[in-house]
């Protein structure tokens, strides 16, 4: 004991740098465990997922995605509430500009396919009162189609595999949301390793004034690894609900933000994930996309039918039936094909009829503590013990670190 004392009075400098070095050391270890949540974006490494390293999030995307989806379509909006916000007539005004473009298009290219001679020899005026007809029934017909989508909605869209696909697929829009809701929580992660790795470096440097093992260094250097990482996770995440203690209102610090936090989810989410383009890119290309394109056929197909029936004798008699039909199916699938550069033109009307953002923020305020821990919790359960075993790993190799240079002559590894 006499010995420290002395040594550590001919050498305070040295002794005094144990809590900065375990400072530093906390805030390194969490630097790098945060750092280790998002990258890298794909796997670096000899052989996965051993031999390497992929950040947890990215590697668990389609699992993250899930979790994200469930508070979305479970506790925050439904497919059936967004689809019933779009009126079918206001839908149907928007698109009619483009339609009249595309019929025009459409039945050029249809007549030109099939019966080019008869086409030519039409007169202009014929053309044009063909067109005018087609587009007058176009409103009603787009407002039908958006009416039975409407009623039908269980079964042509799935929200969740729309949110899931666009997460998975872009990983780092996974990596930006987790990393935009908890900023603050993942900025105090780092923080904490100073304030905490220093307290127990003080710890360190008093004990081993007074009881210099070998295994000492190393072993505080794990714990302060290791404990930095635990305290701060349970400091962001716990207690849940607001604790008195004295003067002071102690609450988790996650759950602190509540406010602040459905404020930049709502945004991220409806300008990012849950945007028109996504919604109708769903509705065209998701897992009931081939019953949208049934349902928009037949509605096709039934106006061409009711446009045609006062000529149809006249019409199949001039190119045949097979002929005929054939014609029907050609333009049933150039409209479908045409469908996603129309209905981008309704963007910006549901935007504002949807009003996601509002609505997300609103109701995730609204939010118990429990689910409201949801939205950042899983990103740190997912292998939460890696991350905190390489704090412990890295605090190890600085105690030897401190072991071997600082007091290596001292204890004889000098």
């Amino acid at each position: 004991m006499e010995a420290g004392i002395a040594d550590f009075l001919a050498h305070p400098w040295v002794y005094l740098s144990m809590p900065v070095i375990s400072a530093a050391v906390g805030y390194g270890t969490n630097v790098v465990a945060i750092y280790m949540m998002f990258h890298p974006m794909e796997f670096v490494g000899v052989y996965p997922p051993f031999g390497g390293w992929q950040g947890i999030i990215p590697r668990r995307a389609a699992k993250m995605a899930a979790i994200s989806v469930d508070t979305i379509t479970e506790k925050l909006i439904d497919q059936k509430e967004i689809f019933a916000r779009l009126d079918p007539d206001r839908i149907a005004d928007e698109l009619e500009g483009p339609l009249n473009n595309m019929v025009e298009d459409i039945t050029d290219q249809v007549m030109r396919q099939h019966q080019p001679t008869l086409w030519e020899a039409l007169p202009t005026a014929v053309k044009s009162q063909i067109y005018r007809r087609i587009n007058k029934e176009m409103p009603g017909i787009v407002a039908e189609i958006m009416s039975e989508l409407r009623t039908n909605i269980e079964r042509m869209y799935d929200l969740k595999d729309m949110v899931i696909t666009n997460l998975t697929r872009d990983k780092a829009l996974l990596n930006t949301i987790f990393q935009e809701v908890g900023y603050a929580e993942f900025k105090f992660i780092a923080r904490s390793g100073i304030y905490f790795g220093g307290l127990f470096g003080l710890v360190q440097m008093i004990v081993w004034v007074f009881f210099q093992a070998w295994w000492l260094l190393p072993a505080f250097g794990l714990a302060v690894g290791y404990a930095t990482n635990w305290l701060a996770l349970q400091m962001i995440f716990n207690p849940k609900e607001i604790i008195r203690v004295g003067p002071f209102n102690v609450q988790g610090l996650f759950m602190k933000r509540q406010e602040e936090v459905a404020g930049d989810y709502g945004r991220l989410v409806a300008a990012e994930v849950l945007t028109p383009a996504n919604i109708i890119e769903g509705v065209l290309k998701g897992p009931y996309s081939d019953k949208v394109f049934a349902m928009i056929g037949r509605h096709v197909q039934r106006a061409i039918d009711e446009q045609t029936s006062f000529a149809k004798p006249f019409v199949t008699f001039t190119v045949g039936t097979q002929n005929y039909i054939q014609m029907k199916q050609s333009a049933v699938e150039r409209i479908i094909d045409h469908m996603p550069d129309a209905l981008h033109h309704i963007e910006d009307y549901a935007d504002d009829a949807l009003d996601l953002q509002n609505t997300l923020t609103t109701r995730l305020q609204g939010l118990s503590p429990e689910e409201f821990e949801g939205m950042l919790r899983p990103a740190f359960e997912q292998d939460e013990w890696i991350l905190i075993a390489v704090g412990a790993a890295l605090g190890f190799m600085v105690g030897v670190f401190q072991l071997v240079v600082l007091f290596g002559d001292q204890i004889g590894l000098g």
